[in-house]
């Protein structure tokens, strides 16, 4: 029998540091299975030579420089090319089955029983639940599952403009045909679900499996102290739940960034830790306090204080006093 494999993607070095840190989730969590990744021909050297020492595989994928009917596709639409590179796991075939998972997401314990399951089989996502969240999918390789994505590519677009708006164009039966290939929130718990649905996220949020940082700012879009476990940066427009950041962060800059200053040696590079003790708590200190008014509207534009005051932490004492 023909092996499994988890598979993800990195189209530059930033992502590339997410699909680390998911390849050491997966194997601190004993998977079983074989890890690939595709990597783009931005990512460099040292980042390729880290992937190398946690993947059984890694491909550099080149759209361009592909077959013809990919690079004719990525001439019709050229706004596609990170969603061609990414169909380009369909041609896998010397796997039976893959499950493939974005480079921002991040394993909390075992999946591998995710391949007991059939193609397509995805998570609702929580902006459009008729609809599959593309960040973690069983797929079965098939060069003529791989040609008609590319023809359908090639023919109708993305009606997102991305990978997720061709493949439920594409797998445009999965919200009715099988709820056996509809998989649990766990398995791809977006962290801009958290905030909206809180009461639901205490009473599920234990068993999440899968951590899914969507939206614009990453994990690795923040700064680390690695002595006071203190994460900063752009904190107000933070959509992740903080544990599960720090989360990453630790496993991050403990795993992670001693492999890559290896890599990097001598030459310059940002791992995003900082080298010394940081106070960010005096900053957030030195800020005035805001009205209730002032708390509100900043929530209304998305602009919650989710690692200060409007943290994970207060709204549950808050939500307690409700729920009790």
């Amino acid at each position: 029998m023909a092996e499994q494999a988890f598979v993800t993607l990195a189209t530059n070095d930033n992502y590339a540091r997410g699909a680390m840190v998911l390849g050491k989730s997966l194997r601190n969590h004993d998977t079983s299975k074989k890890l690939v990744a595709l990597i783009g021909p931005e990512v460099s050297e040292p980042c390729q030579s880290v992937l190398r020492r946690i993947f059984d595989e890694v491909l550099v994928v080149d759209v361009l420089d592909s077959g013809d009917t990919a690079r004719l596709a990525m001439m019709k639409r050229p706004e596609l090319g990170v969603t061609l590179t990414k169909l380009h796991c369909w041609t896998l075939t010397h796997y039976s089955k893959c499950v493939f998972m974005d480079a921002d997401t991040m394993v909390l314990s075992n999946i591998d029983e995710l391949f007991d399951r059939e193609e397509l089989s995805a998570s609702p996502d929580p902006g459009w639940p008729d609809c599959f969240n593309s960040g973690v999918f069983v797929f079965r390789p098939s060069e003529e599952t791989y040609a008609k994505l590319l023809e359908y590519c090639s023919e109708h677009g993305s009606f997102d403009g991305g990978d997720q708006g061709v493949l439920n164009g594409f797998f445009s039966d999965w919200a009715t045909a099988d709820i056996s290939r509809h998989l649990p929130f766990i398995y791809n718990l977006s962290s801009v679900a958290i905030y909206t649905y809180l009461p639901a996220f205490k009473q599920f949020g234990q068993n999440a499996k899968v951590v899914h940082f969507l939206g614009k700012n990453k994990p690795w879009s923040y700064t680390y102290d690695p002595k006071s476990t203190q994460i900063s940066g752009n904190v107000s427009d933070a959509t992740a739940h903080p544990s599960f950041l720090l989360d990453w962060w630790k496993l991050y800059s403990s795993t992670v960034v001693p492999a890559l200053q290896e890599q990097f040696g001598d030459q310059p590079f940002h791992s995003g830790c900082v080298e010394h003790e940081s106070h960010p708590t005096q900053a957030s200190a030195l800020e005035p306090q805001l009205s209730s008014e002032e708390r509100k509207e900043r929530w209304e534009h998305g602009q919650a204080d989710y690692m200060g005051m409007d943290s994970f932490d207060n709204i549950k004492k808050k939500l307690d006093t409700f729920l009790k």
